[in-house]
């Protein structure tokens, strides 16, 4: 997974966006990559916005700002003028001390724009090369990698990663990468994924253009929406999403992206128009009809290739998507309308179960959406419905509203039918997919003073048609509370609850399944404190609890002590973690954020019994020449092995070490 900035880089890291991502790390799959997100800050710490010559977009693309904050914003600037202070922000409806805490990292206020200092030969002399290298390992041999008769991987057991980015200030920007995981062939073709783009921007009219690979964010993503996309979290305003429109594609992951051309082009005052056109080669499973003829089974989303079964169905199925979005914005309204088409080289065919008959079936779909933001006074409204043609329809339909300087509250509503056919969807929603889904959300940020924030939600959701493993309709919620205290910049405390409660088919060996609850609480208290300049500490007490209908409750705890060294000026900087962790089973686990080298990182899943340690550390070899080190170790108590099938170590450790190296030009 790509993540932000290790605390190795302390002076960039920002605790924030850790507890962000924290926040969603349960509902990512163990290798998603959030890139695209990483990028964008690092870009503007280095580069930090224009206040005084910005969009609606550039704000966008910083997680902690609300739509009303944005929209708010623009109408104060296109009340009063041009900031003279960033400091001036605290005169805007919304923005609270921890949000202009936030803002001062990443923005400024100037007068020169790009185009005053733009000349064709400036191209070459002031546009910036970044060059980057990561190679990782699992010391420990896994089972996969020995002579086995049936499935194994059939490459070597090293990560390596490549990526080469040219950017020249917000105009022109290149990149390509080189990605090969554990398990695939190093061997004749060096990488097994390749990814690269070329991106122009604010060319008069058309003010986007990328050839290569891209991502389309629109609307609240029920319609159209691929790369990362953030969900429920302790900002209750994350709800509502933050559409970016056209993006060249940046990321290791080797499904979420287009392939082909797009560009965004203003047709008339305030109407853009973006076609795009993208042509790929998708993994998937495939097998035999009743005819006999080879018929679609699933999409393989991972991007692996290391055993016979996964090289077999690499690129097996091949797309082609061509569409259009328009939008109208000007000043507190935002309209669009999405339609595209997606076709597939073979017919999808639904699978047996029962809680797959309402699943895409056929090689061609069509999907139409309509989308909207609007602000009044001091409530942003937002929504989409979206259509696939032959099949269902869905909506969702929300506000943000400042009830108070330092209280903003956000209220959502769902509806997603069972037999919504979407295959570029990430909608807010309980399920990895908006489909088969109604719900409710309300949540409240606030924020007293500089010293507490508060922040709650609640969510009710019912899933009207079966789901896997669950045989019936079925209904839940999720609750969160969070309080943190900041009396100064260098102490900070956080305690947060957490409960979800879903239902699924019992364990009992009963002629028909009926459903249980099942109940999963956590509780979280974490202190973060300065030394000195040098020196800052970070403490958790993590506690799990799940209970599945009257069975036993289980529950698990996790402890751990985070050093960071960083002092100012040093060639090197570094931190370590030391980690306890208790849990009855799998189903107790704890995810924790875990520091890494820069545009890495991951959401240890902590399982079992044992300890956990990592050490991160960062060397400057030359001005613009940094080198990183990583070394990470779970050893686990009672057990003769780790992990499972191919992935299976004998003893009771597993180790990885990673080493990069980036060089700016």
């Amino acid at each position: 997974m790509m993540g932000f900035i290790a605390n190795a880089q302390s002076t960039e890291q920002e605790p924030d966006i850790r507890d962000i991502l924290e926040s969603v790390a349960e509902n990512l799959p163990d290798d998603y990559d959030v890139t695209e997100l990483i990028d964008v800050l690092v870009r503007y710490r280095k580069h930090p916005i224009n206040l005084n010559n910005t969009t609606v977009e550039e704000l966008k693309s910083l997680v902690f700002l609300s739509p009303l904050q944005i929209s708010n914003f623009f109408a104060y600037t296109k009340e009063n003028g041009e900031l003279i202070d960033v400091l001036e922000l605290q005169s805007i409806d919304g923005f609270d001390a921890k949000t202009i805490q936030n803002l001062m990292y990443f923005v400024a206020v100037n007068t020169t724009t790009a185009y005053q200092k733009f000349k064709l030969r400036n191209t070459f002399k002031l546009g910036e090369n970044d060059l980057l290298m990561r190679y990782g390992q699992t010391i420990e041999k896994q089972k996969g990698f020995t002579d086995l008769p049936g499935n194994r991987y059939l490459g070597s057991p090293e990560r390596f990663q490549m990526r080469y980015r040219y950017q020249y200030d917000q105009i022109l920007s290149a990149a390509i990468t080189f990605d090969k995981d554990a398990g695939e062939k190093f061997i004749g073709k060096p990488f097994d994924f390749y990814s690269g783009n070329i991106a122009l921007l604010k060319l008069g009219r058309v003010k986007k253009l990328v050839v290569g690979d891209y991502t389309l964010q629109f609307g609240q993503g029920l319609t159209l929406w691929s790369g990362f996309s953030f969900g429920k979290g302790p900002d209750v305003t994350s709800v509502a999403k933050k559409d970016l429109g056209l993006r060249p594609y940046t990321s290791t992951n080797e499904y979420s992206f287009f392939r082909g051309a797009s560009a965004t082009i203003n047709i008339y005052k305030h109407i853009d128009i973006t076609p795009f056109i993208s042509f790929r080669k998708l993994d998937a499973s495939q097998e035999l009809n009743a005819a006999g003829d080879l018929v679609q089974s699933t999409i393989n989303q991972t991007g692996l290739h290391r055993t016979p079964s996964e090289i077999r169905n690499k690129n097996a199925l091949s797309q082609r998507v061509y569409g259009a979005t328009i939008q109208y914005s000007k000043n507190e309204l935002g309209v669009g309308a999405i339609a595209y088409q997606s076709n597939y080289g073979r017919d999808f065919v639904p699978q047996a179960p029962a809680y797959d008959q309402f699943s895409f079936a056929g090689r061609k779909l069509t999907n139409l959406g309509l989308f909207y933001n609007y602000t009044f006074k001091n409530t942003y409204f937002y929504g989409e419905a979206g259509k696939s043609i032959n099949s269902g329809s869905a909506f969702i339909n929300g506000m943000l509203i400042s009830l108070l300087p330092t209280v903003s509250a956000a209220i959502t509503y769902r509806n997603y039918s069972k037999n919504y056919h979407n295959f570029f969807n990430q909608s807010i929603a309980e399920s990895t997919e908006a489909v088969n889904e109604k719900g409710l959300y309300a949540g409240l940020n606030i924020n007293p003073n500089k010293t507490w924030s508060f922040s709650f939600y609640g969510d009710y959701f019912r899933f009207p048609w079966l789901k896997f493993r669950v045989d019936a309709p079925s209904k839940g919620y999720e609750i969160l509370g969070q309080a943190v205290y900041s009396p100064t910049k260098t102490f900070k405390i956080l305690a947060r609850f957490k409960t979800e409660n879903k239902q699924q088919n019992t364990d009992l060996d009963v002629p028909i399944n009926f459903l249980e609850d099942v109940q999963k609480d956590g509780f979280r208290v974490e202190l973060r404190w300065q030394l000195n300049k040098n020196w800052d500490f970070q403490n958790r007490a993590e506690i799990s609890r799940y209970q599945k209908g009257n069975a036993n409750q289980e529950f698990g705890y996790l402890v751990y002590q985070d050093i960071n060294y960083s002092p100012m000026f040093s060639k090197i900087t570094g931190n370590v973690r030391l980690a306890y962790f208790n849990t009855a089973s799998y189903n107790s686990r704890i995810y924790a954020y875990e520091d890494d080298v820069l545009y890495s990182f991951a959401f240890g899943m902590y399982s079992g019994k044992g300890f956990r340690t990592y050490l991160n550390l960062k060397y400057n070899l030359a001005k613009k020449l940094n080198i990183w080190l990583r070394y990470a170790m779970f050893v686990y108590r009672d057990t003769e092995t780790v992990g499972t099938y191919l992935d299976e170590i004998k003893g009771n450790k597993k180790s990885d070490a990673k080493i990069q190296i980036r060089y700016q030009f």
